[in-house]
C-alpha cells in the first residue's frame, strides 16, 4: 500500500496514512479519462437551441395563387421552407445530450485520475475540516497553511456542511462530498484535499 502524509488544520504533518494501491496506486488510463470528460462535459449541455418549422412559423396559411394556369411552379403556402421567411427545415431541436458509461469505465476513470494527483504529488489529506459555523476567512487561512496554490477542490464527507458553506465564496476553491466526487472537477483543478473520512468513503466506493 501507498502512504500519504496526514496534515492537520494547521498545516503541521500529523502521521500518514495508507490508501489502497487498486484506487491511488494505478497506472492511469488516458483513453478512459477522455471518455469520461467528453461524457461529463455532454450531460452538462442545456440542449435548449431550437429552430421553426414550417408549423410553427407566422403566416401562410392562404394559398399563394392557384394550382394551374399561372404558369407558375405550384405552391401551397409563403411558408414553406424554400420561401423567405419559411419554416427550417431538419433544424435542432431540444434534446438532450446525456449519456452514460459502462460502471467499469467510470470507475476506472476516476481511479486513473486520483492516481495520476498521487504521481504528481496534487493530492494532500488532512485529518479533519471542524468549522463551528461558516467561515470563509478560517477557510482562506486553512488553504495558506497547507499551501494551497492555484485551482483547489476540497472533498468532505458528508454532512460537513461548514466546510462545503466556508469554501463557496473562494475564488478557484470547490468543495464537494465523497460521495460527489468526479473526474472532470479532479482534473479541473490542480490541488485536490481530502478529510481521512472522505477518503475512507472513496475507497469503500471505489474498492
Amino acid at each position: 500500500m501507498a502512504q500519504l502524509d496526514v496534515y492537520q488544520q494547521t498545516g503541521t504533518k500529523n502521521g500518514s496514512t495508507d490508501v489502497k494501491d487498486e484506487i491511488f496506486g494505478i497506472e492511469p488510463n488516458n483513453h478512459v479519462i477522455t471518455d469520461a470528460v467528453i461524457m461529463q462535459q455532454a450531460s452538462l449541455r442545456r440542449g435548449t437551441h431550437a429552430v421553426k418549422n414550417r408549423s410553427a412559423v407566422r403566416g401562410g396559411g392562404r394559398k399563394p395563387w392557384r394550382q394551374k394556369g399561372t404558369g407558375r411552379a405550384r405552391q401551397g403556402s409563403i411558408r414553406s421552407p424554400q420561401w423567405r421567411g419559411g419554416g427550417i427545415v431538419f433544424g435542432p431541436t431540444p434534446r438532450s445530450y446525456a449519456y452514460k458509461l459502462p460502471r467499469k469505465v467510470a470507475r476506472l476513470a476516476l481511479k486513473s485520475v486520483l492516481s495520476q494527483k498521487v504521481i504528481d504529488n496534487e493530492l494532500m489529506v488532512v485529518d479533519d475540516l471542524n468549522f463551528e459555523k461558516p467561515n470563509t476567512k478560517a477557510f482562506k487561512q486553512l488553504l495558506n497553511s497547507l499551501n494551497a496554490q492555484g485551482r483547489t477542490l476540497v472533498v468532505v464527507e458528508a454532512g460537513n456542511d461548514n466546510a462545503v458553506l466556508s469554501a463557496r465564496n473562494i475564488d478557484k476553491v470547490k468543495a464537494i462530498t465523497a460521495e460527489n466526487i468526479n473526474v472532470l472537477d479532479v482534473i479541473n483543478n490542480q490541488q485536490m484535499i481530502v478529510t481521512q473520512k472522505a477518503l475512507a468513503k472513496i475507497e469503500e466506493a471505489l474498492g
